[in-house]
């Protein structure tokens, strides 16, 4: 059974950063497409960022594009969001989640942006 573990969300100011991470365990990660998703209170869970399982191909949510960047580490089975200029629409709980042979997902990181 695979796992995820977020790590990194607390709160921030606007127009600061954060950098979340997520390390896998009991699957093998190299092989999996990893996403970032987000949950805001009232709302639905949205794709934040996608990356591919050689790192070769990365998509984002346009409401993050030029300020979020999605990136792994295979030999580290980790990934990671580095989150800049932040606004406070981004609040939410950000989820890690592994698509592949499983769909597995992580249990969330709090990301509040307040001043």
């Amino acid at each position: 059974q695979g796992q995820l573990v977020e790590s990194g969300g607390g709160l921030v100011q606007p127009g600061g950063s954060l950098r979340l991470s997520c390390a896998a365990a009991g699957f093998s990660f190299k092989d999996y497409d990893m996403n970032w998703y987000r949950q805001a209170p009232g709302k639905e869970r949205e794709l934040v960022a996608t990356i591919t399982s050689l790192g070769g191909s990365t998509n984002y949510a346009d409401s993050v594009k030029g300020r979020f960047t999605i990136s792994r580490d295979n030999a580290k089975k980790t990934v990671y969001l580095q989150m800049n200029i932040l606004k406070p629409e981004d609040t939410a709980i950000y989820y890690c989640n592994a698509n592949g042979w499983m769909n597995i997902w992580g249990q969330g990181t709090q990301v509040t942006v307040s001043s």
